[in-house]
């Protein structure tokens, strides 16, 4: 009772004269607080984890990431602030006053009110260190940690970017995005979209241009640590026009090659990964629409050329620098007579039927591809192992999460 009574009193007083009342601290990204144009004392509040501690005599510096920018933000506080829970690795949340930064290195800077550590993090045993290098291959036993690191961070943040270029490019181009049923478990594209050679090579520098541009931080560290060189590959790509050569002329490039391959290359063979990076050095190192593959190397809903003995489908592979194929796709077959056969051939009629109604009733002349979306993550960025374009690998002896 005396409680509600005291309550009661402090509501009148406040509805009599107003209560003194701090702005809410507005809660921003490190990018948007970077990002802020004319900061001028403005109350925010941001989050993430300590990439350094630097404690002076009367001052305290911290930087702050959360994973949303390459660059951290500086977080500026008087020495009462310092604490042995502050250390590399710690996530916490800082309130304060985002103001400008008397230094050249950044534009503003947060003037720390209240410092709350979050959780703690031990530096000693934490597996990444502050100002140390770490391999792409030690920092792969750490899956579930490496997202802190510049370097996965960076490379995060363009899959992101790419994930939403490639949705971009289709929906601008008057696509409709839907998730279809898969038609078999181990040989089939799974696509849907129409196809031609046009739209693949516009996906492919459409959504670079957009990540180059969105993303150029982050890229250009993967180029100057991980891949030097790659910036100028990648110029040299999106400045020209794709080639386009047969699976037939391929095969005769290979064979009048000096080079050994592991495989030896062959008519009715299926191209290796060597034969790629080959073909793709061959033309340049200029991105090559390879075309027109053995009926026997396809599934069988491909259209087929009717190209007399050689006997060959509509279906297109797009290899590029150091990657080799990263797009495949076909026309597809849309005669019903065509199909029937084929599927007759193969004891999978009864399985089918309802992919020869779609011919039955209504067929269109179509097609579709599917593009490898860490390979091209790979392309761009000139990262030599898949394993380090993917959040959270899994391959064999390691399957921590």
């Amino acid at each position: 009772m005396f409680g509600a009574r005291c309550l009661l009193r402090i509501l009148r007083s406040c509805s009599s004269a107003p209560c003194p009342r701090h702005n809410p601290a507005v809660r921003l990204s490190v990018r948007d607080a970077l990002g802020a144009q004319n900061a001028s004392g403005e109350r925010v509040k941001v989050q993430g984890w300590i990439r350094s501690v630097r404690s002076q005599k009367e001052v305290l510096f911290l930087h702050v990431n959360d994973g949303s920018s390459l660059e951290s933000l500086q977080v500026v506080g008087d020495s009462s602030f310092d604490s042995r829970e502050l250390t590399f690795g710690c996530s916490l949340e800082v309130q304060g006053q985002l103001v400008k930064s008397p230094s050249k290195r950044q534009n503003v800077e947060l003037k720390a009110e209240k410092i709350e550590v979050v959780g703690n993090c031990d530096a000693k045993a934490f597996p990444f260190k502050y100002k140390e290098r770490h391999p792409l291959e030690y920092m792969r036993q750490y899956p579930h940690l490496r997202c802190r690191t510049n370097v996965l961070g960076a490379i995060l943040r363009v899959r992101s970017e790419a994930t939403a270029a490639i949705h971009s490019f289709f929906k601008d181009s008057g696509f409709v995005h839907i998730h279809t049923p898969i038609i078999t478990s181990n040989d089939c594209e799974g696509a849907g979209e129409l196809f031609q050679v046009e739209v693949m090579e516009g996906l492919f520098k459409t959504a670079t241009v957009m990540v180059l541009s969105n993303c150029s931080e982050d890229v250009d560290l993967c180029h100057k640590f991980i891949a030097p060189g790659q910036k100028d590959i990648l110029e040299h790509m999106l400045k020209n026009n794709f080639l386009i050569i047969s699976y037939t002329e391929a095969v005769e490039i290979l064979k009048q090659s000096s080079q050994i391959f592991t495989f030896t290359p062959e008519w009715g063979v299926d191209l290796h990964a060597e034969h790629e990076k080959y073909l793709v050095k061959h033309c340049g190192n200029i991105p090559v629409f390879v075309i027109n593959y053995p009926l026997e190397l396809k599934p069988f809903y491909m259209r087929d050329n009717e190209d007399g003995p050689q006997q060959t489908v509509a279906a297109v592979d797009l290899l590029v620098p150091g990657v080799g194929e990263l797009f495949g796709g076909s026309l597809r077959e849309e005669r019903y007579h065509f199909l029937a056969q084929r599927l007759a051939r193969s004891g999978l009629t009864e399985a089918y039927q309802w992919y020869l109604d779609l011919r039955r009733f209504g067929s269109v002349p179509h097609g579709g591809f599917g593009m490898g979306f860490e390979r091209y993550l790979q392309c761009i960025l000139g990262i030599q192992n898949i394993k380090d374009v993917i959040p959270f690998p899994r391959f064999t002896h390691s399957c921590l999460l």
